[in-house]
Order: C-alpha cells, then sequence, then structure tokens
C-alpha cells in the first residue's frame, strides 16, 4: 500500500489523519521508517512504522465507490444482537479497532437499535458517539458533505435499518 505526505488516512478508533512526514528512525539499532500522523479530531501525533501500516489498519480515507456502498450498507438490515454485554463489547471494540469504515457502521446500526430498546450503558452509549464519530469524520473529509447533513443521511438510513430489523424480529419471533 502506498501512501504519501499530505495524505488523509483512516486510523483505528482515531479516525482521519493526515500524513505530515515520512521519518526515519533508529529503534533497538534498527533503522526504521515512520509515518507521522496527525490525527485531524486534535492534532496529536501517531508514529506508525511503515512495514505495519497495513497490520495495523492504517489506509486510506474511502473513495466514492465505497461511500455509495456504506450508504447502501447503513440501510440494510443486520445481525441480532447479543443479549450477553460481555459479548457485545467485545464484538463492537474488534470492529471499532479494526479500521474498516464498514465494521463502525455495523456497530452503529446494533448500538443505535439497542438504544430504541433501553438505556445504553455509559460504555455502549460511548462505542455509538465513537462509531458515528469515525463514519462522519471520515465522509466529511473525504468531502461527501458537510458534518450536520452527513449526521442527518446516516440517521435516516440507520434508522431504515432498524424498522427492517424490528419488523424482521417481529416476523420470527425473536
Amino acid at each position: 500500500m502506498e501512501l504519501s505526505v499530505g495524505q488523509k488516512v483512516a486510523y483505528p478508533n482515531q479516525g482521519v489523519c493526515m500524513i505530515e512526514d515520512i521519518e526515519k528512525k533508529e529503534i533497538a539499532g534498527n533503522n526504521m521508517k515512520f509515518y507521522s500522523l496527525r490525527v485531524l479530531s486534535d492534532n496529536s501525533t501517531i508514529f506508525v512504522p511503515m512495514a505495519n501500516a497495513e497490520a495495523v489498519g492504517l489506509r486510506p480515507i474511502i473513495g466514492n465507490k465505497q461511500y455509495k456502498s456504506l450508504l447502501n450498507h447503513l440501510k440494510k438490515d443486520f445481525e441480532t444482537v447479543s443479549d450477553d454485554w460481555k459479548v457485545r463489547s467485545r464484538e463492537f471494540n474488534d470492529k471499532l479497532q479494526s479500521g474498516d469504515i464498514f465494521e463502525a457502521a455495523d456497530v452503529l446500526k446494533k448500538l443505535t437499535f439497542l438504544s430504541s430498546e433501553k438505556k445504553l450503558s455509559f460504555r455502549e452509549q460511548s462505542l455509538l458517539e465513537k462509531a458515528k464519530f469515525l463514519i462522519v469524520s471520515e465522509l466529511r473529509n473525504a468531502n461527501f458533505g458537510n458534518e450536520k447533513k452527513l449526521e442527518q443521511k446516516i440517521d435516516e438510513l440507520v434508522e431504515n435499518a432498524c424498522n427492517c430489523h424490528d419488523i424482521d424480529e417481529d416476523e420470527t419471533g425473536h
């Protein structure tokens, strides 16, 4: 995967970053190249070894084709959510840490659905907000619209997914 200085990238659980520089550093006697990333939401800096960039989930932000697929994915039904909060928590954390925007969309849909069924725990509410932030910030930085309009569109699509899920659950009795 070729990334370059000045490019916007998505970093798992942090959101959109700008590649500020490619730096050489000596670590334990080995010369290594690192991407120097500036997290756009808080201006913090992250150093990612170039050799590990893909393995840690660093990727270019989505393009037009992926954007259309994401919108379609956001409005579709989703798998049943586990009743066990430990299983849910592990699943949602793993999905957000993967760096995959489609996985973040699954977390958003499932937690939005759960929030319509019961009050979310503080932890789950934080994960819901994180998933939405990761999606909205990436779409905004990819120039697919302003934050407010993107949030409205995402809310509408997720509501559609939740309504589909309600209907499916009613029909199956689960």
